[in-house]
C-alpha cells in the first residue's frame, strides 16, 4: 500500500483537535486513510442506508452508542450530526474523538464551520501525488502518467483508465450530482463538463459557455459551483496587488484529477494523449495540481495564483510567500528553452520582492541560468517549491 504524504499531518493534528474532519473527491483514499490511522475506532458509512436513517432519524440516539468517538464517513449524508458533535465535544474534548470524512467540500465545510468552528480541523485528501508514486510506480512516461490520472484505485487493482473513469464519471452524474442539486437537462450538463475538458488551463468565461449551450450564465455558474463542491474542477484565482485595470480578474479552469479530463476528451491511448493539441494543457494541469497537492498533504493553506495583464503578459503560478513572490512556468516541452525565462524578468520589474523564476518542463535535467532555473516536471523538489 502506497503511504500518503498527509499521515504525519493528520496524526499531529488528532493529538489536538477533538475532531479530524477529512474532505476530498470520491476515493481519494479518505476511507483507507482513516481505517489505517484509527484501526480501532468504531466506523460507520452514512452511506449505509440504515445507519442515514437511524443518523437522520435519531442523531442524539445514534451519538449516544458512539460515546467513545468513531469514525464517520461520508458525514454530509446526515447534515444534522455536527450539530449534535458540538455540545459532545464540548463535555468531552478528548483529542482525536471523532473521524469525519466527506466529499462535497461545500456542504461539509458550512456544516462544519457552523457547529465545529475551533473543535475541528480540516484536512484535504486529494488523489496521488507525484512525490508520493515515486518509487512505487514508473514515472518514466509522462503520458502514460497523464492518461492513468492519479486515483488509488487505478494503481491498486490495475484498472484501464478508461473503465475507472468511465465508472467514475457515471456515478458521479448519477449519485452524486442528484445529491446536490436538480439538472432537468443532464445531457446538456455532460456536454458542459466535456468543454470545460477543452478548456483547461483557460480563463472561464461564463457568457461563452452559456452561448455555446443554449442556458443562461447563471445555470453556467451554478454548475460550476456544483463541480468544485464535488472536486472535479478547481478554480485558480487571479494575482493582483494594486495595478488594478490592466489586469485580469477571472478565474483559469483546471481539474482535480488529469486522468479524468484525459478521458472527457475522449483520449485513450499514450498514441492519441501526444498527438493532441491539448497535451500541453494537459501537461500544466497535472503541474498546478502537484503543486496544490503540496500544499495541502502539509495542511497548508493554498498560496498559488496566475497572473495575466490585458497586454497578454502571462505567468503560470505565482507562489505567494510572506515576503517573497515565485514565479513559475509550466511547459511541456521537452527541451529548455531560454525564452522562458523572459516574463520572469518582466514579473520582476511589477514585483520587486520577486524570487529567481522557476520553468516546470517535460526534460529530465534540473538546469540553472542567472535569470531562473529549468525543474525536472518529476524532480524530487518541484514539492518544495512551495
Amino acid at each position: 500500500m502506497i503511504k500518503r504524504k498527509i499521515t504525519e499531518k493528520c496524526k499531529k493534528l488528532a493529538q489536538k483537535f477533538p475532531v479530524i474532519t477529512i474532505t476530498g473527491p470520491r476515493q481519494s483514499g479518505k476511507t483507507t486513510l482513516t481505517k489505517m490511522l484509527f484501526p480501532n475506532k468504531i466506523y460507520i458509512s452514512l452511506e449505509n442506508p440504515d445507519q442515514r436513517q437511524r443518523a437522520l432519524e435519531d442523531p442524539k440516539g445514534f451519538l449516544r452508542t458512539l460515546a467513545k468517538g468513531a469514525i464517520l464517513d461520508e458525514i454530509q449524508r446526515a447534515p444534522d450530526i455536527p450539530s449534535y458533535l458540538q455540545q459532545m465535544v464540548d463535555d468531552d474534548p478528548k483529542p482525536g474523538r471523532f473521524i469525519l470524512t466527506g466529499s462535497q467540500q461545500f456542504e461539509v465545510s458550512q456544516t462544519i464551520s457552523q457547529s465545529l468552528a475551533g473543535r475541528t480541523a480540516i484536512i484535504r485528501l486529494l488523489p496521488f501525488s507525484l512525490e508520493e508514486l515515486r518509487g512505487k510506480v514508473n514515472l518514466q512516461d509522462v503520458d502514460e502518467i497523464m492518461l492513468k490520472g492519479f486515483y488509488p484505485r487505478v494503481f491498486h487493482d490495475h484498472l484501464e483508465a478508461k473503465d475507472f473513469y468511465a465508472g467514475y464519471f457515471f456515478t458521479y452524474i448519477e449519485r452524486d450530482l442528484r445529491q446536490l442539486s436538480q439538472i432537468e437537462n443532464l445531457a446538456t450538463f455532460e456536454r458542459f463538463v466535456r468543454i470545460l475538458a477543452g478548456r483547461i488551463g483557460q480563463l472561464f468565461n461564463a457568457n461563452s459557455l452559456a452561448n455555446d449551450l443554449g442556458v443562461s450564465q447563471p445555470t453556467i455558474r451554478n454548475w460550476l459551483s456544483l463541480l468544485e463542491a464535488s472536486y472535479i474542477i478547481y478554480q485558480l484565482p487571479p494575482f493582483f496587488r494594486n495595478i488594478g485595470k490592466r489586469l485580469i480578474k477571472t478565474s483559469k479552469i483546471y481539474f482535480y484529477d488529469i486522468g479524468l479530463a484525459a478521458y472527457l476528451l475522449g483520449i485513450e491511448t499514450k498514441k492519441e494523449l501526444r498527438q493532441h493539441p491539448l497535451r500541453g494543457n494537459l501537461f500544466e494541469n497535472m503541474l498546478v495540481m502537484e503543486l496544490i497537492k503540496a500544499r495541502y498533504n502539509r495542511g497548508e493553506r493554498l498560496n498559488l495564483y496566475f497572473y495575466r495583464d490585458r497586454t497578454g503578459n502571462e505567468v503560470d503560478i505565482v507562489v505567494e510567500k510572506a515576503l517573497s513572490l515565485l514565479p513559475i512556468e509550466i511547459k511541456s516541452a521537452e527541451t529548455a528553452n531560454m525564452n522562458c525565462l523572459k516574463i520572469f524578468k518582466q514579473f520582476k520589474n511589477l514585483f520587486k520582492e520577486t524570487e529567481p523564476g522557476v520553468v516546470l518542463y517535460g526534460g529530465s535535467e534540473t538546469r540553472k541560468q542567472s535569470d531562473g532555473a529549468f525543474m525536472s516536471w518529476d524532480s524530487e523538489e518541484v514539492a518544495g517549491l512551495v
